[in-house]
């Protein structure tokens, strides 16, 4: 198929043509997918549902501040992930991080 000869309109229509043929096979890949899952949860002795409810049932819970910003109260930081930019503007200036925890 060469499209540098297809006219405008012949180009929208492909276009038009493919999008119908994607969604297509998004909803016969999902169908697949879920009928895969439901083989390998059955293969444990459960439904894909009640896997699901098991898995939803477990809220994330967020970590508690384990260090403040002196100068800002309201800044603080889990001690989890990427420092912040006060944290790290202290460490340089020689704070050691056991003072800046909440106590």
């Amino acid at each position: 198929m060469n499209l540098t000869d297809m006219s405008s309109a012949d180009l929208k229509q492909l276009q038009a043509d493919v999008a119908t043929a994607i969604e297509a096979r998004e909803k016969q890949d999902l169908l697949s997918a879920y009928q895969a899952a439901e083989e390998a949860v059955s293969a444990f002795g459960f439904s894909l549902a009640e896997v699901i409810a098991a898995a939803g049932a477990k809220p994330k819970s967020k970590a508690a501040p384990k260090y403040r910003n002196p100068a800002n109260p309201e800044e603080t930081w889990t001690g989890r992930g990427r420092k912040p930019k006060w944290i790290i503007e202290a460490l340089k200036a020689g704070t050691d991080i056991a003072s800046l925890e909440i106590q």
